[in-house]
């Protein structure tokens, strides 16, 4: 799993049809301290996340096990909405 913030939004309204109906969203990559990683991903949001929030983002086969996503051509998909991160120090 990915820690991500959410950064904004892709419209598409030529689609492969098993996409009509999903939210794609633009997420960036987060360290563990929260700070930004370079590069972005477009993952599909399955759990109804807003912008700028911090998620858990799956890839690969894994994405396409989330809810909603059976024979659905994704590489990422936001499974979750992050409350808290926790990190312990040694």
């Amino acid at each position: 799993m990915i820690i991500a913030r959410i950064l904004g939004t892709v419209v598409s309204t030529q689609k492969d049809e098993r996409l009509m109906g999903k939210k794609l969203l633009i997420v960036r990559p987060l360290n563990v301290d929260g700070t930004d990683t370079s590069g972005y991903v477009v993952a599909v949001d399955t759990v109804g996340a807003g912008f700028h929030e911090r998620v858990l983002v799956v890839a690969g086969s894994s994405a396409r096990l989330a809810q909603g996503m059976k024979d659905t051509p994704v590489d990422a998909a936001i499974i979750g909405v992050i409350d808290i991160v926790d990190v312990m120090n040694d």
